[in-house]
């Protein structure tokens, strides 16, 4: 099987690419960069002290999770661009990562024009992180937890469309119900989301699941980067929610406009989504640790 990825540079899109290799042939996987330093050198969020402060927990939690950034392994032939310069590129040199078995979509540029067009007509799918359609946008997961709602961080997979994140769901995935911090709670959907993708790759279940539209009367925030500035992350820092808190409100979860969640809680692979009935076997849990 080929696996061709879009998305990014740090350490969790690296992650991602190892574990599509672990149910791959061949992964194709091309990466748009951004600085490994946000918050220290201007670039998609500007430098300033309070960014710093923020972004260093950002990477600190996801150094914990996924590690450094690294090399790629040999399964994996890459590309590497600057990032909004994904949709420039000609189809013609992207032919061989074209003619893959599947496509994902990861923490890319908003993919446009004829690549846009070719990736939908091969049945794309895009790990949005954030839970669609209730918050929407950009940085989704900061803004549930800004507004002291965790149980609302996590990850929508769905057909990539011409719009932003908009496309028809296929599932949601969420990282486990257990007591952790803000930073670390992100960083344990990316895994999630990950895991569910490499899961049902692997089984071969992907046509299984019915997409369904977005709702857009579920809406409880739609944001844009301009709205995560020093003010907003300084006030944020300043009443992070507690562990135990976290992991009561993930417990009670609402499920009402979810769509067949996955979870590492749960052993259910199926649409429907996880009914948290019983632990998921070893083969199962396989794809949320490290490889």
């Amino acid at each position: 099987m080929r696996i061709t990825v879009f998305t990014s540079n740090q350490p969790r899109h690296i992650a991602l690419i190892e574990t599509l290799a672990r149910v791959a042939d061949t992964v194709y996987a091309v990466q748009e960069c951004v600085t490994t330093f946000p918050g220290q050198v201007d670039d998609f969020f500007r430098k300033s002290d309070v960014m710093r402060d923020y972004f260093g927990r950002v990477q600190a939690a996801e150094q914990a999770e996924f590690g450094d950034v690294r090399f790629l392994s040999s399964r994996v032939r890459s590309l590497s661009l600057k990032m909004g310069d994904l949709s420039r590129v000609a189809l013609r040199d992207l032919q061989s990562a074209l003619a893959s078995d599947v496509f994902v979509v990861f923490g890319a540029s908003y993919i446009r024009g004829p690549l846009c067009d070719a990736l939908v007509a091969r049945n794309a799918i895009n790990i949005h992180m954030g839970v669609s359609p209730f918050y929407r946008g950009s940085s989704t997961n900061f803004w549930a937890l800004y507004d002291n709602k965790p149980e609302y961080v996590g990850a929508t997979i769905h057909l990539l469309t011409k719009g932003l994140d908009s496309g028809p769901i296929l599932w949601h995935a969420f990282p486990p119900t257990e007591a952790c911090d803000a930073f670390a709670l992100g960083m344990r959907a990316v895994r999630a989301a990950h895991a569910s993708v490499a899961q049902r790759i692997a089984d071969r279940a992907m046509a299984a699941f019915e997409p369904v539209a977005q709702d857009r009367a579920l809406e409880m925030r739609y944001t844009r980067n301009a709205d995560f500035n020093d003010e907003v992350a300084s006030e944020y820092l300043g009443r992070l929610m507690a562990p135990d808190k976290i992991a009561t409100r993930l417990a009670a979860r609402p499920v009402v406009g979810l769509v067949s969640p996955w979870s590492p809680n749960c052993a259910c692979v199926c649409p429907g989504g996880c009914k948290g009935s019983r632990p998921r076997s070893p083969d199962l849990l396989e794809f949320t640790r490290e490889a």
